[in-house]
């Protein structure tokens, strides 16, 4: 059912449900980002940091795509709100965590159905609005995502300073009821003549036993190093059946992920863009938090209100991308100027120092906020545009499933270079101030992820100092300033990497062909997945009956 079936009162009251569903997950994502550093301060697991994202991003990951396209065969509403109901409880579930193992485990199942969420939204909007003004939504909905990481870091640094950080994994819940509610009473019901036998189990066995086996041990690079068998193991043994993936891939007739989609420059260009667009993207957000509270000395609530322009700039980048999409025919430069101008905002990064200021941190946020903004919209309704309309799920969902999979990699890569540089970085500092020995009998110096700990809680640190004798204080304020400067250090080095990587991305973005933002129709003898040169004046009907239960 498009917008043009639709009573104007239901859709805006079906928009309004899924922008709740997307602010759901894009909200808990954010808001948790600024409680972090005190949750590993609570629960004492610094060398964990990384895994608490990086579980949820390994089990949404391998969701995004299989609910994509079983969502293609069976219809999206009860796929969204089975999506929502699984979020919000366990979202519930990780706020009871006792130690960091409990909150990874439920993270990572809050993960299945994040990835529920973020394959149906957007495809649901190109199953509302036509191409054009999908195009204006889609920036639109490009701004409630930015919206949500406006209110969630500002909200998880007051909340966590102000009632704990278990609360910032239950406020999502009033968000969540409310956008069920719309979308059960509101949203069609496309059923469709596919059955279970249509769905590519083996495909989806392997695409999840190759992929997670490869980013746990990218994840276990920070505590085993790259050349371990812990590491090599799983990650080649991931590898070998991601290749008897793609070879069943290539002889099944619904194909989770169809292979000749590649075939499509549009498509794959635009892959390759989020996926190393995410480099950039979590660079920012993830570890931003640590030099605001670690290098600056920032509490948690400030952290979020800093952070918070970075989000400003996203919303106003989506919003004009989208609006200006359909008023420029040579549209794709907008992509190369959104990677040109994230590179300049993490190049920005690379330079902050303990002498740096608030000013100039944030100045650098809102400038990669504003070079994501700009290609969030762009690619992906440029490829909704390039294929067949039954596609649509297939290729929404890829997109989504590829920028995670970067995401996944960059938080492995920057969690390694965190663990494994922090300890030398400091130590170096250390070694510097020549410390008189009365004063290290006396206090046991900060090193590696434990000592980095200490930075974060502003409180403890204060008592900590006043349980010395006057004279060892000064030492220990340059004991701190050390660890301080080694954070700084080893920060230089991880956003320097996802500069290297937003660089090529850049590179990337200039082999994106012009597509028409039309929808088309499949010609004989046009590749699958492959745009027709001919567009397609209106949608054709579909041939499912729609119901509105």
């Amino acid at each position: 059912m498009t917008a043009a079936e639709m009573s104007r009162r239901r859709l805006v009251l079906v928009t309004v449900g899924v922008m709740l569903a997307l602010l759901l997950a894009a909200l808990d994502q954010t808001i948790v980002g600024t409680a972090m550093p005190r949750i590993i301060a609570d629960l004492n697991g610094f060398d964990k940091y990384a895994w608490v994202t990086t579980a949820y991003l390994v089990t949404s990951t391998v969701t995004v795509p299989i609910a994509g396209k079983l969502g293609d065969l069976f219809g999206r509403k009860p796929f969204v709100l089975v999506g929502m109901a699984g979020f919000m409880v366990f979202s519930w579930a990780c706020g009871f965590s006792q130690d960091m193992n409990q909150l990874i485990v439920f993270r990572a199942v809050q993960g299945l159905f994040g990835g529920v969420l973020f394959a149906s939204v957007f495809t649901l909007l190109a199953d509302i609005f036509p191409p054009k003004t999908r195009a204006r939504m889609q920036g639109v909905f490009g701004g409630v995502f930015g919206l949500a990481s406006v209110i969630g870091p500002a909200a998880g640094g007051f909340i966590t300073d102000n009632w704990g950080w278990r609360w910032v994994f239950y406020v999502n819940i009033p968000v969540g009821v409310l956008g069920m509610a719309l979308l059960v009473a509101f949203l069609p019901y496309v059923r469709s003549k596919a059955s279970w036998r249509d769905i590519d189990f083996a495909g989806a066995f392997l695409m999840i036993a190759g992929l997670v086996p490869i980013m746990i041990s990218l994840s276990n690079t920070s505590t085993y190093g790259w050349t371990s068998w812990q590491t090599l193991v799983p990650l080649v043994g991931g590898v070998l059946l991601l290749v008897a993936f793609v070879v069943v891939e290539h002889f099944e007739r619904e194909p989770i992920v169809p292979l000749s989609l590649f075939k499509n420059r549009a498509f794959t260009v635009s892959v390759i863009v989020g996926m190393l667009s995410g480099f950039g993207m979590f660079g920012a957000i993830i570890f931003t938090p640590l030099v605001f509270q670690g290098v600056l000395g920032v509490s948690a609530t400030n952290s979020g209100t800093l952070i918070t322009p970075m989000m400003i700039g996203l919303i106003g980048a989506s919003i004009l991308s989208g609006q200006l999409m359909v008023r420029i025919k040579n549209y794709k430069w907008l992509g190369t100027i959104g990677s040109a101008v994230m590179a300049i905002g993490v190049y920005i990064l690379t330079l902050v120092t303990t002498h740096s200021t608030q000013l100039q941190v944030t100045s650098a946020l809102i400038i990669v906020g504003a070079g994501l903004g700009i290609t969030f919209p762009l690619y992906l309704n440029a490829v909704q545009s390039a294929v067949d309309r039954k596609f649509l799920g297939v290729v929404s969902s890829n997109m989504q499933f590829f920028r995670n999979v970067g995401g996944t990699l960059a938080t492995a890569i920057f969690g390694s270079i965190l663990a494994n540089r922090l300890g030398p970085n400091i130590q170096a500092q250390l070694d510097k101030l020549n410390l008189p020995p009365q004063f290290k009998s006396n206090f046991k110096l900060p090193s590696g992820a434990g000592g980095a700990q200490q930075i974060f809680n502003a409180a403890n640190l204060a008592r900590e100092r006043a349980s010395l004798p006057a004279p060892f204080r000064p030492f220990f304020d340059q004991a701190i300033g050390a660890v301080k400067e080694g954070l700084a250090t080893t920060m230089h080095e991880v956003f320097l990497i996802a500069l290297i990587f937003v660089l090529i991305t850049t590179v990337a973005t200039v082999f994106m062909p012009s597509v028409p933002l039309l929808a088309a129709r499949r010609q004989p003898g046009t590749e699958l997945g492959e745009a027709s040169p001919v567009p397609e004046p209106a949608p054709e009907p579909e041939p499912a009956a729609v119901s509105s239960e």
